[in-house]
């Protein structure tokens, strides 16, 4: 099923903080709550929070009876606005809103704005689904019998619509009938290594070994990977943002020569902006000293002590072998490549 969607004019999720402990299903009548599960992580991963955003807009249009039309207009503007500061990184959200927005007030009445707004929120989603597909098939002609590829985070269908990316590609290539086995970093600190991809790949059934973050050296020097395969948050024209321990796992595999490779839709590359222009959000303290951060029940930590938790690092584009994109693989040099392959 589809990791967000549009149901009776309200936002429905797969809640993601709950998994794999129970598998729900969260609904979301106002922005406030669309935005409150984005902030939490109910929903996440670039392109989910694409179609997420987009369908915060068009839901924006249905919280109340609107009967003056620039009412209706500046609502949902300041809707957009509230829902584009709840996750100041992946840009992928940003173009849902804008994308959705700059359609809807064109409208010239409440239904037409409110119909616009829907049909493009779904298109947007629909694409999402269309172009991870064509992803998977385009990025699994890097794999061979017998890979064993490093991931980490989450990058399946739980981050986008539905496929995935860097793991809808490892999807792809199993389809294919490639054998392939799939090491995950458990993602410290929350986990979407072990809560969410290894769920996703136990489901699939496509062989799954679990490690901790610090073991990622150890598997490379002892040879277990072949490959890695990241997602990512936002592509600038020198570097990649993604989940926190991405740039070590490009370090490492740099040293080990290892290819790194980077699966991302042209939504998420920002190609006029450079890394010292995008802010890296930083998290809550109580998700490093909890072990349980939802019941705080055993602290892993002193109380009292300093934490410092961004969500994302930045990993050069000098470390990436290659870039996938549902255009095609973009090989270096990236500064003449990414604009000739995705036109921007």
């Amino acid at each position: 099923m589809r990791t967000v969607f549009w149901e009776e004019n309200t936002v429905k999720l797969i809640d993601q903080r709950k998994l794999p402990d129970a598998f729900e299903i969260l609904t979301c009548r106002t922005v406030e709550e669309l935005g409150e599960a984005i902030k939490t992580l109910a929903v996440r991963g670039a392109p989910a929070l694409e179609a997420a955003g987009g369908y915060g807009v068009a839901l924006s249009a249905f919280e109340r009876d609107f009967r003056d039309v620039n009412d209706l207009k500046n609502h949902m503007k300041k809707r957009a606005e509230y829902l584009a500061s709840t996750r100041p990184t992946a840009v992928n959200l940003f173009v849902g809103i804008d994308r959705v927005l700059n359609r809807a007030i064109k409208g010239d009445s409440v239904h037409e704005i409110r119909e616009i707004a829907l049909k493009e929120a779904q298109r947007i989603a629909d694409q999402d689904v269309e172009r991870n597909m064509r992803m998977g098939n385009i990025g699994a002609e890097l794999f061979d019998d017998g890979d064993s590829v490093l991931t980490i985070c989450n990058t399946g269908s739980l981050a986008t619509v539905y496929w995935g990316t860097a793991l809808g590609i490892i999807r792809s290539a199993v389809k294919k009938g490639v054998e392939l086995r799939v090491f995950a970093c458990e993602t410290r600190p929350l986990n979407q290594g072990s809560r969410l991809t290894a769920w996703e790949l136990v489901q699939d059934g496509i062989d799954v070994t679990l490690i901790t973050d610090s073991m990622a050296g150890m598997v490379m020097q002892r040879g277990l990977v072949n490959k890695v395969i990241v997602g990512a948050d936002r592509i600038v024209r020198d570097a990649v943002f993604n989940k926190i321990g991405t740039y070590t796992l490009s370090v490492l595999a740099k040293a080990h020569r290892i290819p790194f490779y980077v699966a991302a839709p042209k939504t998420t590359f920002d190609w006029d902006k450079k890394a010292m222009d995008v802010k890296i959000e930083e998290r809550g303290r109580e998700e490093l000293i909890y072990c349980n951060v939802k019941c705080r029940k055993t602290l892993m930590a002193p109380q009292n002590v300093k934490v410092y938790n961004p969500a994302f690092d930045a990993t050069p584009l000098e470390n990436v072998d290659a870039i996938i994109t549902e255009y095609g693989i973009i090989h270096p040099p990236y500064e003449k490549n990414v604009p000739k392959i995705l036109g921007l």
